[in-house]
C-alpha cells in the first residue's frame, strides 16, 4: 500500500453522520480515505490528536474586508489570519466598506488583485446589486464568478453602497431568478427606523425595533414568491422573523436565514452604558443585538433548521470610530477568530454537540455558496480543509492575542471554552506567520474570469 500524504487520527472527528473515532488520510489536497481509528494508514505525516476533535475547516460566508480603498480598516492579510486562527478556512467578502464596491466586474478584478496572494484561507467574493447596476451589471458578475448579490433594503451606512428601492429589488430578484443565482439581504425596513433619542444602547435598540426586520423579511418572501428567485437573509436578529420564514419554507419557498454569534452569546442587558471601562460601543452592530429572551428564540430557531447558518458579520474598524455614544460611533462586530469558542461555549450549555455546530458553521454556510461538494465537512473527494478543535479548553478573551487589524471586541474579559489548536488548508499547516496560502474562489462551475484557471480559483472538482 502506498503512503498517503497525511493521516490525521481523532477519537472524535466530526463526520457528515456523526461524531466518532476515524482516521483521515489525505493526498495531493483532498481527502482520499476516511477509516476506522486504527485503520492501516501509512503517511508520510502521522498526526494522532488523541481526544482533541477533528473538525471540518469553517466556512463563513459574511465576512467584511475593506481592502481596497479603505486601509485604516480591516485587510485581506489580517482578517484571513485571524480567520484562520479561529477555525475558519474558507470565507467570502462582502462588496461594500471598500473602494471601490464590488459592484462590476472591472470592481471585482479590482478586489481580487487586493486579495491575490495575500490570503491565509480560501477567498470568495459576493458582489452588490444597487441602483446603478440593477439589472446591467448582474449577469456579467454572475459570470465573474460572484457567489450571488447582496442589497440593502435600508441605509447600509456608505454612500457608495446605496440601498433597493422595492422597485429595483424586484427587478434584481427577476434576473437573478432567471439564470439561477441568489440574492443576500440586509432585511430592516427604513419606514420603521428611526435616529436614536440619545447615546445610549436603549435608545439604539428602540430607534431599530423587531418589527423592522419583519416587515423587510416579510417583503423578501413576497419577490421569492413573484419572482422565484433564491434568497437569504442576513444576520437576522430578530426572532420575530422566524414565523414568516418557517411559513414561507414550509411552502417550499427557496428562502434561507443566518443567525450569528453575537446574536447568540450576547444580550442587550449585558452592553456597558457609554463612557465605561473599554469600548462599549464595540457591541454597536445592526441589526442589533437585542435581549436575552429574544436570544433564546433564535436558538429554538436554529434547532427548528429555520435559520441555517451562523456566520460572523466580522466587520472591525479603528478603535477611534468605536469611540463615542451608540448613537455616533461606527458599528460592526469582530469575531472571526472567536466564533467557534463562543457558539461552542454557548451551545455545550444548551444541550447540543459539535456536530451540530458544524452544521450551523461548516456545512451550512458551504451550501448555501455552492460549495458544499468541497469544502465544510470530512468525507473522501473533499479539500483536507481540517480544523483540530478543544472542546474542553477553557480562556479568557484576551483582545492583545487577536489576529484581526484593529483587536476591539464585545468579548473582551469574557471566558469562553473550545480552542482551535491547529488547521489544515488542503492538507498543510496554516502558518499564521508564514507566507499565505490561500486560494481565491469563484462560484462553482464558471471559470470565466480570464485569471481562474491559470489560479486554480474555481471548481476544481475534476
Amino acid at each position: 500500500m502506498s503512503a498517503h500524504d497525511l493521516v490525521v487520527r481523532s477519537s472524535r472527528v466530526v463526520l457528515p453522520g456523526g461524531e466518532r473515532p476515524a482516521a483521515v488520510a489525505v493526498d495531493g489536497g483532498r481527502i482520499t480515505a476516511v477509516g476506522g481509528h486504527d485503520a492501516p494508514f501509512e503517511a508520510a505525516t502521522r498526526v494522532d490528536l488523541g481526544d482533541v476533535a477533528l473538525l471540518p475547516g469553517l466556512v463563513d460566508t459574511h465576512v467584511h474586508v475593506n481592502e481596497p480603498g479603505r486601509t485604516e480598516w480591516e485587510g485581506f492579510a489580517t482578517a484571513t489570519r485571524a480567520a484562520a486562527a479561529g477555525g475558519v478556512t474558507t470565507l467570502v467578502d462582502m462588496p461594500l466598506n471598500s473602494l471601490p464596491p464590488t459592484t462590476t466586474p472591472e470592481a471585482l478584478r479590482v478586489k481580487r488583485d487586493a486579495a491575490r496572494g495575500r490570503v491565509h484561507v480560501d477567498v470568495g467574493f459576493w458582489g452588490g446589486a444597487v441602483p446603478g447596476n440593477v439589472p446591467a451589471q448582474l449577469r456579467p458578475l454572475h459570470d465573474a464568478g460572484v457567489f450571488g448579490f447582496k442589497c440593502f433594503t435600508s441605509d447600509s451606512g456608505v454612500p457608495e453602497f446605496p440601498p433597493l428601492p422595492y422597485a429595483g429589488m424586484r427587478e434584481a430578484f427577476a434576473q437573478v431568478a432567471a439564470f439561477g443565482g441568489l440574492v443576500i439581504v440586509h432585511a430592516e425596513d427604513p419606514a420603521a427606523l428611526a435616529e436614536p433619542a440619545d447615546g445610549g444602547y436603549p435608545a439604539f435598540l428602540a430607534s431599530r425595533p423587531p418589527d423592522a426586520e419583519r416587515r423587510a423579511v416579510e417583503r423578501v418572501v413576497r419577490l421569492v414568491a413573484e419572482t422565484g428567485a433564491r434568497a437569504h437573509i442576513l444576520h437576522l436578529s430578530s426572532a420575530a422573523c422566524l414565523e414568516p420564514l418557517a411559513e414561507a419554507q414550509a411552502k417550499g419557498l427557496p428562502v434561507s436565514a443566518e443567525t450569528c454569534p453575537h446574536y447568540l452569546t450576547l444580550a442587550a442587558e449585558d452592553v456597558p452604558a457609554p463612557g465605561s471601562d473599554g469600548h462599549p460601543a464595540a457591541y454597536k452592530c445592526c441589526p442589533p443585538i437585542r435581549d436575552s429572551g429574544n436570544r433564546d428564540e433564535l436558538w429554538r430557531g436554529l434547532a427548528d433548521g429555520v435559520i441555517s447558518c451562523v456566520v460572523s458579520d466580522h466587520s472591525p474598524c479603528t478603535p477611534e470610530l468605536k469611540k463615542g455614544d451608540f448613537a455616533t460611533a461606527w458599528g460592526g462586530i469582530s469575531s472571526l477568530q472567536l466564533g467557534l469558542s463562543a457558539v461552542w461555549t454557548a451551545a455545550r450549555a444548551r444541550g447540543h454537540d459539535l456536530r451540530t455546530v458544524v452544521g450551523w458553521m461548516a456545512e451550512g454556510p458551504a451550501a448555501l455558496a455552492g460549495l458544499d461538494g468541497r469544502k465544510g465537512r470530512i468525507e473522501a473527494g473533499a479539500d483536507a480543509d481540517l480544523v483540530a478543535f478543544d472542546p474542553d479548553a477553557a480562556f479568557t478573551v484576551d483582545p492583545a492575542r487577536l489576529r484581526h487589524r484593529h483587536p476591539v471586541t464585545p468579548y473582551a474579559g469574557l471566558e469562553l471554552t473550545g480552542a482551535v489548536r491547529t488547521a489544515w488548508l488542503r492538507g498543510r499547516v496554516i502558518d499564521l506567520d508564514g507566507p499565505p496560502r490561500g486560494e481565491l474562489l469563484d462560484r462553482p462551475s464558471t471559470g470565466t474570469d480570464g485569471n481562474d484557471a491559470a489560479e486554480g480559483k474555481g471548481d476544481r472538482r475534476p
